[in-house]
């Protein structure tokens, strides 16, 4: 087993990594900025180091100052948690290259992974179901880029290949478009990614976003856990989670799941892993794969029983896995809402001074969070401040618990999204099941309308 971790993070994903080093006899350092001192899991962990000053790229994304934090604790691994570093193939090549542990896959795959042209393209080759598309990059011929099109239908997608997070992606519905889409995208994704390479695909209109959680020990064993909801999005950015997904049936999931399951050995993955998959019409079409534990992880470990970040260390320790398929039931249902820092309505960040916090409870709830009464909410960062889990017997159960524990939970001094969850739990179509990636976004479009006649 590992001796001594690096958490290379901060918030309640630290928080959460280092309840798993803890329980599993695991010393911690926690790395932080100079705005994060105060920071639950900074005081938690066994030793702390400050990497620099408060903006991201002077301390969680300089890979320098946390590789060095590891030198100077004498400590075995660093643990990435997701964002910041979590997906960087350099990072993860120069941690292992420092005799550290990277804990998570190995640095050619998070590149393969990354660049999206040759992910799908590997996916293709494991026999991953993938979106009709281009098959590789676009070029500068405007005729061909054009006959491309025309073979996958109109609507289709211009995408950015080392992009993410919603960011370089341009739909277009005529061919009178395409040149300029292709173009603007380009110039997006050479500002934004320092790689303007792009590639087309068809541009579904009504999917839902389900995902398969993995877990491989990159020695061949690899299972799954089962499929994740997240169509309840606003900008391409997740809002609610859930698992299992509504509608998806035991055949699906064991079909699907076993195709991930045999595309991770033959890419010899290790460590946790999540396809994301695009739904229509019963059909899975990869969009791409994240290389790391995911926002929405508890989900799928209330369901399961299985703790991911567990996982993660033991795998990260050269151990085998210790689960078989077979292992896996899936449990219930569970749900997330992922509680923001922010206005509600506008959406704008609400950074501030905590005065008052109060957690839900009661049977099968659960809160991912790091924050206290007295905590200062810095602007520097990823507005997130928490996720409140519930898990129940059915779907309709957790709906009912997450909504009793939404109106028990208070954050006074800051504006938070709660408003925002409790009403997409009372909305009919949530409560139905199985709504597309776009039903958030038309419903606050909606919303917004409403409240604009009125005024």
């Amino acid at each position: 087993m590992l001796d001594k971790v690096v958490i290379a993070n901060r918030g309640e994903i630290a928080l959460r990594i280092l309840r798993a080093c803890h329980a599993l006899g695991i010393r911690t350092v926690a790395v932080h900025s100079t705005v994060d001192r105060n920071l639950k899991h900074v005081a938690m962990a066994d030793e702390s180091v400050c990497i620099g000053p408060a903006p991201s790229s002077e301390s969680y994304l300089n890979m320098a100052s946390i590789i060095a934090a590891a030198e100077v604790t004498d400590a075995q691994a660093i643990h990435p948690g997701y964002g910041f570093l979590s997906e960087n193939a350099d990072f993860a090549e120069r941690v292992e290259q420092s005799g550290f542990v990277f804990i998570g896959p190995r640095a050619d795959t998070i590149r393969l992974m990354g660049d999206k042209v040759e992910a799908i393209r590997a996916m293709k080759e494991a026999g991953v179901p993938c979106v009709p598309g281009s098959g590789g990059p676009l070029g500068d011929d405007n005729a061909a880029n054009s006959a491309i099109a025309k073979e996958i239908a109109y609507p289709v997608i211009v995408k950015a290949a080392g992009g993410g997070g919603g960011r370089g992606m341009r739909v277009v519905h005529t061919e009178a478009h395409l040149a300029n889409a292709i173009a603007t995208t380009k110039q997006e994704a050479k500002a934004a990614f320092g790689n303007d390479m792009v590639y087309m695909e068809k541009f579904l209109e009504n999917p839902r976003h389900v995902e398969i959680q993995v877990l491989a020990d990159g020695q061949g064993g690899a299972i799954h856990l089962g499929e994740r909801d997240c169509s309840m999005q606003r900008r391409h950015q997740k809002v609610v989670e859930e698992a299992p997904a509504p509608g998806i049936t035991d055949q699906q999931r064991a079909e699907i799941g076993k195709v991930c399951v045999e595309a991770c050995i033959r890419i010899g993955y290790r460590g946790a892993g999540t396809f994301e998959f695009l739904y229509e019409n019963g059909h899975f079409y990869f969009i791409e794969m994240n290389t790391r534990i995911q926002v929405e992880h508890p989900v799928t470990e209330l369901i399961t029983g299985i703790d991911l970040v567990r996982e993660q260390l033991m795998i990260a320790a050269g151990q085998k896995l210790s689960l078989k398929q077979s292992d896996i039931v899936l449990r219930g249902h569970a749900i997330e809402c992922r509680i923001n820092a922010e206005d509600p309505d506008s959406f704008l960040p609400s950074p501030g001074l905590i005065q008052h916090f109060h957690a839900p409870g009661g049977p099968g709830v659960r809160v991912d969070s790091h924050i206290y009464e007295g905590y200062k909410v810095p602007p520097n960062y990823d507005s997130m401040i928490g996720k409140l889990i519930v898990h129940g017997a059915t779907r309709e159960q957790a709906i009912c618990r997450m909504r009793v524990a939404l109106s028990e939970m208070v954050v006074d001094g800051i504006k938070t999204n709660i408003p925002l969850q409790q009403r997409i739990l009372a909305d009919g179509g949530f409560q139905q099941g199985g709504q597309n990636i776009h039903y958030l976004e038309k419903q606050l479009a909606e919303r917004k309308e409403k409240s604009l006649s009125i005024v």
